[in-house]
């Protein structure tokens, strides 16, 4: 009896399917996400309202860095039980770590914030782009992941899946006059400072209407309201000195350089000469962010440590100071200790 050859097999459905059904082809599919004002995104943000997953692009890196500190400001006050987001860089964190941040919970801490710095290291592996593309789509609970691409002179289309997977996404450009003065305005309500009539249009002036300053000399001028509340172009004017002084950058450069005896000589005659424990924090974490890519006003303290220490150290010390300013925050150490754990920290990294 002859016997009845099978049918070639038509592997063509299967292959069809599979590819439907794999992360990359329901990433290029996935919706493009909803614009969002950085404003808004903040404003919901103070309420206690966080976007699942927001996808942070555009040229302006000071904008960036105020947006996200504003953004780490309001977590902590919303979210006590996990005040700091877990901090996460391509080149030492894999799309595994990342998703293992954003997905896991527990009865302890049911929200968790994850924020991915310089995403655009993950776009030379498809594969890797299309996982974790897929992966936020798949939140824990009420958890947060920001992710943040770098400023390029040409888009990078390899991210697109990616940021078609985010709910939201907010391009950081260059702010206006106007949108200046809002971003002032916001940062002063954050902190619960009111200004007096003129005051943020002089401050916008005197740094040329150009972000970096601007955010810089703000953090100066709230920290001058010290417990009355309210800034004044009398505040202003009495600010009006170098943007960075000698003894900071020695201060910095010690720290950068891993010599934490020197840096806590420095830090402490910083202290005594009257400088504000508030604005020297902000001066350690802007040259740490700096040493990762970042926004900074002390290039050549930003770029000694990242030359010291590896991507994932810097990192880790990013995360030390927050969790020194979070601790001060939350009035568990006062602003003294909390500075001096910061440089240590950072200086031993």
């Amino acid at each position: 009896m002859a016997t009845r050859k099978a049918a070639p097999k038509d592997d063509s459905k299967a292959a069809a399917h599979a590819v439907a059904k794999s992360p990359a082809k329901r990433a290029v599919k996935a919706a493009p996400p909803k614009p969002v004002d950085g404003f808004a995104v903040l404003e919901r943000a103070g309420k206690g309202q966080f976007p699942t997953s927001l996808y942070v692009e555009g040229p302006d890196e000071a904008l960036k860095a105020a947006f996200l500190a504003g953004f780490r400001r309001a977590w902590g006050r919303a979210v006590p039980e996990s005040p700091v987001p877990h901090l996460k860089h391509p080149s030492e964190d894999s799309v595994d770590d990342v998703l293992a941040a954003y997905q896991s919970v527990s009865m302890f801490a049911p929200r968790e914030c994850t924020i991915v710095l310089d995403v655009e290291d993950y776009a030379r592996s498809e594969k890797r782009v299309a996982a974790l593309a897929e992966g936020v789509t798949r939140p824990a609970g009420e958890s947060c992941i920001v992710i943040v691409e770098s400023a390029a002179d040409k888009p990078r289309k390899a991210l697109d899946a990616l940021k078609g997977a985010c709910s939201a996404y907010w391009n950081a450009l260059t702010p206006n006059v106007r949108d200046l003065q809002r971003w002032g305005e916001l940062r002063l309500a954050a902190e619960s400072v009111t200004a007096e009539a003129g005051t943020l249009e002089a401050l916008a002036k005197s740094c040329e209407n150009r972000p970096e300053p601007f955010f810089n000399e703000l953090g100066k001028l709230i920290a001058s309201a010290s417990g009355k509340g309210r800034v004044t172009q009398a505040d202003l004017a009495r600010l009006a000195r170098p943007t960075i002084d000698a003894d900071r950058e020695a201060w910095l450069f010690a720290v950068a350089q891993g010599n934490p005896a020197l840096a806590a000589k420095l830090l402490g005659r910083l202290l005594t000469e009257g400088e504000d424990e508030g604005g020297l924090l902000f001066s350690l974490s802007n040259m740490v962010g700096g040493s990762m890519g970042g926004w900074s006003l002390f290039r050549a303290q930003s770029g000694a440590l990242g030359a010291r220490i590896k991507p994932a150290g810097c990192a880790r010390a990013l995360d030390a100071v927050y969790r020194a300013e979070a601790a001060w925050k939350g009035g568990r150490v006062d602003a003294v200790l909390a500075l001096e754990l910061a440089t240590r920290e950072v200086a031993s990294a």
